[in-house]
This record gives C-alpha cells, sequence and structure tokens, in this order.
C-alpha cells in the first residue's frame, strides 16, 4: 500500500516485494501522500519520523 499510495516517496522490490524508501526526507509537496501511507502501510512497517506537526 506505501508504495501505491505514495508512488513518489516509496518504490516496491520486485524480487521480495518490500518497501524501498525513494528518498531520505520527502519533498514538501509529497508530505501528505507519505502520511497517508504511513496510515495505510499493512503491519506498521513504515513510521514517520518529522519536526512537522
Amino acid at each position: 500500500m506505501c508504495a501505491l499510495t505514495a508512488p513518489e516517496v516509496f518504490d516496491q522490490d520486485d524480487e521480495e516485494g518490500l518497501v524501498v524508501l525513494l528518498y531520505p526526507a520527502p519533498a514538501p509537496e509529497h508530505r501528505t501522500a507519505a502520511r497517508m501511507a504511513l496510515g495505510l502501510c499493512p503491519a506498521g512497517a513504515i513510521a514517520l519520523n518529522s519536526p512537522d506537526p
């Protein structure tokens, strides 16, 4: 779900299907999508570490 929700931020490894972070800090225009992906990601596989409120 992460890669589908925020393809500008995440990709998926073709071999194992693992989520791949494309950029350590998403561009401001992609942060909303990254937050949405956080909420939709199964089993809490990703976390957000941001000073943004």
